[in-house]
């Protein structure tokens, strides 16, 4: 299993590729950019990681588990329910999840991301699969309270550090569609989903979304969110937590 990582050394910022145990390869960039070996290897516990890619937009799909629309009061829809998060809102792993004043009710929802390995417009979802790069853990942080008192998700959802991504992109696309989704605060489980209860599946989500908008390298899509999503506070501790992908965790502030 390779897995991609983007780490800062000294205020460079690097991609690598971890190949076996902790040894990682780095990389002249991304892959997806035609990044190739650097000729030197480092070790993955001394790294400083940031967010595993650098996404152009990150495409979000609301109500795609149906025990979460029933929690919220939504019925399903009827075609995948998109979104986007800006760019700005991306940090990495380890960073801070930063509580706005104006809201009193900041929530997590803990969900598999695929990113873009090459650039793709209106493909079919049987063609899907070449064009991911891979998986990554990802928190669609929002607020809840503005999400109610509003139309339409983008202020809700898009202040900055509110989508946290990574720790890393495992390559290439194992079937994802029996993983276990869980998202856990200091340690306690408030969300444990599986992939498999998704409406509408990761290929089936990038066919779609790809028939609207031109999805580039390293952009990101956030499959959906299962059922458990609750506040957070401030001096808390969120883990987004996948099968077979890895363990995301943030401190809110």
């Amino acid at each position: 299993m390779n897995r991609i990582v983007r780490f800062d050394e000294g205020g460079a910022l690097h991609y690598g590729r971890v190949r076996d145990g902790n040894e990682v390869e780095v990389l002249t960039a991304a892959p997806w950019s035609g990044g190739v070996s650097a000729g030197r290897r480092t070790q993955l516990g001394g790294l400083e990681l940031v967010a595993p890619c650098e996404p152009t937009k990150v495409v979000c799909v609301g109500r795609n588990y149906a025990a979460h629309a029933k929690e919220l009061g939504n019925a399903l829809p009827q075609e995948p329910l998109i979104f986007l998060k800006p760019a700005s809102s991306v940090i990495g792993p380890e960073a801070c999840i930063i509580l706005p004043a104006v809201s009193s009710d900041v929530q997590h929802e803990a969900e598999l991301a695929l990113v873009i390995g090459k650039r793709c417009r209106a493909v079919s979802a049987e063609d899907a699969p070449s064009y991911v790069a891979g998986f990554t853990c990802l928190n669609d942080v929002t607020a809840r309270d503005i999400q109610r008192s509003e139309t339409q998700f983008t202020r809700a959802k898009g202040f900055d550090t509110f989508c946290p991504i990574g720790p890393w992109i495992v390559e290439g696309w194992s079937d994802p569609s029996n993983l276990g989704v869980r998202c856990l605060v200091d340690g306690e489980v408030r969300q444990d989903g599986n992939t498999g209860d998704m409406v509408f599946g990761p290929a089936e989500l990038l066919s779609f979304i790809s028939h609207v908008m031109t999805l580039e390298p390293g952009d990101v899509i956030a499959t959906g969110t299962p059922a458990g999503v609750a506040r957070l506070t401030a001096g808390q501790r969120v883990e987004v937590v996948i099968d077979g992908i890895g363990a995301l965790a943030n401190p809110v502030v």
